[in-house]
C-alpha cells in the first residue's frame, strides 16, 4: 500500500513523529515495541537478521531506488508512506538525507547462553549512556571480531536510531543481550567459562599487550560509562583489570576508541 504524506496528522504516522535526539529521549521505544532503522544498508541489514518492517518512510525517487523492498511490502500489506522531502522534515524533526526509515518491529531479545554459545571474545557495555559510543562499539565489534556483545541494564539502547546508524547495522550482526543484574552477572560469565577482564586505570592493571599475549580461550572485557567509568563494586569481582598504556601525557581513550584497540589486540587467533 502506497501513501503520500501531504499532512502529520495521521495516527498511522505516529512511529515516525519526532525522531530527534531530544524528543526520542522522551518516548518509549522498546515499550512499543519498535525501533528504528535509517538508510537502505541499514534497513536491508534488519531483514537479513529476521526482524519485520511495520511500516517504511521514504522520500518519491526512493520509491525506485528501493523497488524490491517496496514491491515485497505490497506483498506482504507493509504500508509504505512517501512524501516531499519538507513535508517529511516536519514529520520526522529531521532532513531525511538517507533517504529511507524503517519502523520495525523488535524481537525478543535471546537468552545469555544462547548469545554466548561459542563465544571466545565478548564485550560487557557497563552503563554506556551515549548512543553514539554503543554504535560504534558495536561496529567494531564486527569489524574486529568480537563473538557477541553484552549490556547492563542501564546501558543505552543498541536499538535506539543514532546507535543503528552509528553502527552501520552491525547491531543486527553482532550477537547481544542484556545481561541482569550487573555486576552479579560476573559470577555467570564465570561460570559459562570466561574469564572476566575489566578495561580501567588501577595500580594492580596489567598492560593490554600482556593479556594479549597469554590471552585465555573465552575472555569477557567489561567497559565502563563515559566520565565515571567502571564501578568499583565491579572491579572488585572481575578476574583481571587491564589497561591500554598510553603516551603524550594522556591517561584514557574514549570508550569507544578503547573498544576497538582492545579487540584488535585480543582478537582470537
Amino acid at each position: 500500500m502506497l501513501v503520500e504524506v501531504t499532512g502529520i496528522g495521521d495516527p498511522a504516522l505516529h512511529d515516525y513523529v519526532g525522531l530527534t535526539d531530544v524528543a526520542l529521549r522522551t518516548r518509549a521505544e522498546p515499550e512499543r515495541g519498535l525501533f528504528i532503522a535509517e538508510s537502505e544498508k541499514v534497513i536491508r541489514r534488519a531483514l537479513a537478521a529476521g526482524f519485520r518492517p511495520r511500516s517504511y518512510l521514504m522520500g518519491e525517487r526512493w520509491l525506485t531506488d528501493l523497488a524490491d523492498l517496496v514491491a515485497a511490502a505490497q506483498v506482504d500489506g507493509v504500508p509504505v508512506f512517501w512524501g516531499s522531502p519538507t513535508v517529511l522534515e516536519e514529520l520526522t524533526g529531521f532532513h531525511l538525507h538517507r533517504g529511507a526509515l524503517a519502523a520495525m518491529q523488535r524481537l525478543p531479545l535471546p537468552s545469555l547462553d544462547d548469545v554466548l554459545a561459542g563465544a571466545r571474545r565478548v564485550f560487557v557495555l557497563e552503563d554506556i549512556v551515549d548512543h553514539t559510543n554503543v554504535g560504534a562499539i558495536f561496529r567494531s565489534a564486527a569489524a574486529l571480531g568480537v563473538d557477541a556483545v553484552l549490556v547492563t541494564p542501564r546501558c543505552a539502547d543498541p536499538l535506539y536510531r543514532r546507535a543503528i546508524r552509528v553502527s552501520m547495522g552491525t547491531v543486527f550482526q553482532v550477537p547481544w543481550t542484556r545481561i541482569s543484574p550487573w555486576p552479579g552477572g560476573v559470577a555467570s560469565l564465570r561460570e559459562l567459562g570466561f574469564v572476566v577482564a575489566a578495561l580501567a586505570l588501577g595500580e594492580d592493571s596489567v598492560a593490554l599487550d600482556d593479556l594479549a599475549s597469554q590471552a585465555p580461550q573465552r575472555l569477557a572485557l567489561v567497559l565502563g560509562t563515559e566520565g565515571d567509568g567502571l564501578r568499583r563494586s565491579t572491579l572488585t569481582q572481575v578476574d583481571k583489570v587491564v589497561r591500554i598504556p598510553m603516551a603524550g601525557g594522556v591517561d584514557s581513550l574514549n570508550v569507544a576508541a578503547a573498544a576497538a584497540v582492545a579487540a584488535w589486540e585480543l582478537r582470537a587467533r
